[in-house]
């Protein structure tokens, strides 16, 4: 007997469109079940290729963005850097980033960019913390004289061995450690503690979903329902021989 669909000349519209609806669902459910188990199984290694190149790929996206970040900041343009921080985050939210960091010597894999640190952006704050107590300084009097001065005549020779600039953080540690040796700035410490800014201010990390309507996403999703066909059928197949087996 054919697979045809046969209709009474009294029947509606409504109930002519209800039954081709029906015979198409019935004939994509046969379809289905004519699949191999094995057929499913050879669909499934180009999808996993196809899944790993697309989460590659916008890794890869994201290595990019995260670099014009640090380009940006490392030329010290506050606004360029703003504009690729923000396309950076609107990337990372909106796509499956799969990431490899380094946690005090162990790998771990995690969903995001990974810490990173506006590196320059901290220096130029901490140096104008340092610039104001050298003015404050320069203004005090005290036993030990000039103390910004003093520190200067230590570490400028050090900054010329080492190659620092003055804006290096090497150069500004050195600097606030020797401010630091004398007792008549201890209020003055206080203060420049108090006024250099937070690292964690300027220390980034954009943690992506574990899944997002992407173009890897959905790829990801079509995998992830041929891996539950075929386990589904794996099981069925067990049970049924364990019933023959015992029957």
């Amino acid at each position: 007997m054919s697979n045809k669909v046969y209709f009474n000349k009294g029947c509606s519209k409504v109930q002519a469109k209800t039954g081709i609806i029906r015979y198409m669902k019935k004939r994509g459910r046969m379809k289905f079940h004519q699949i191999k188990t094995w057929q499913l199984l050879v669909v499934l290694v180009p999808l996993l290729f196809v899944d790993a190149t697309l989460l590659r790929m916008d890794h890869i996206r994201m290595t990019e963005l995260r670099d014009a970040v640090l380009a940006a900041d490392a030329s010290e343009n506050d606004e360029a850097t703003m504009r690729a921080l923000e396309e950076l985050k609107s990337f990372v939210f909106s796509n499956i980033v799969v990431n490899v960091v380094d946690d005090n010597g162990r790998q771990e894999v995690i969903f995001g960019t990974g810490p990173f640190y506006l590196e320059h952006q901290y220096i130029r704050a901490a140096n104008k913390a340092l610039a104001e107590a050298e003015a404050t300084i320069a203004a005090d009097s005290n036993p030990n004289g000039n103390i910004y001065q003093m520190a200067s005549e230590v570490c400028q020779p050090q900054a010329i061995v080492n190659g620092w600039s003055w804006n290096n953080a090497d150069y500004i540690n050195c600097m606030v450690g020797e401010i630091q040796k004398y007792p008549a700035a201890d209020e003055l410490n206080d203060t420049i503690a108090a006024s250099l800014p937070s690292t964690e201010l300027y220390r980034k990390n954009y943690a992506s979903p574990v899944w997002a309507p992407s173009l890897a996403g959905w790829m990801i999703l079509i995998t992830l329902i041929v891996i539950v066909v075929i386990f589904i059928r794996g099981i069925a197949w067990v049970v049924l021989r364990l019933s023959l087996l015992f029957s």
